[in-house]
């Protein structure tokens, strides 16, 4: 699976895609692109405690796994950006970031097909 080409798939599919990245259990974008570089919320150390946390999160709700299924995405909607998480194989997550107005289930399908 070549992650740079996912990514740049899924910001390509919707305007409202401002970043697509992949991250690694130990917090490592080992793929990403993003629309506007120059146009980021958070900085370098910012994005990589932001992952951080998301990891967490999803390792958090991977412990529920066996009472209520496995988790297929999750949502976090804030005032300027919505973050969009789908995890992947060997604890890796696709990280997707929109506009707070973007149609973020047509984007999870679109990614789910790209998978």
């Amino acid at each position: 699976m070549d992650y740079e080409d996912i990514c740049k798939d899924i910001l390509n599919f919707d305007s409202k895609v401002r970043f697509c990245g992949i991250t690694n259990a130990k917090s490592e974008l080992i793929a990403s692109i993003s629309k506007n570089p120059e146009e980021k919320f958070l900085s370098k150390d910012e994005m990589m405690m932001s992952i951080h946390y998301t990891l967490d999160r999803s390792e958090k709700h991977t412990n529920l796994s066996y009472k209520i299924g496995d988790e297929k995405s999750a949502v976090i909607e804030y005032d300027k950006v919505t973050m969009i998480t789908i995890p992947l194989e060997k604890k890796e997550l696709l990280l997707i970031s929109t506009e707070p107005d973007a149609e973020y289930y047509k984007i999870i399908t679109k990614a789910r097909e790209l998978l």
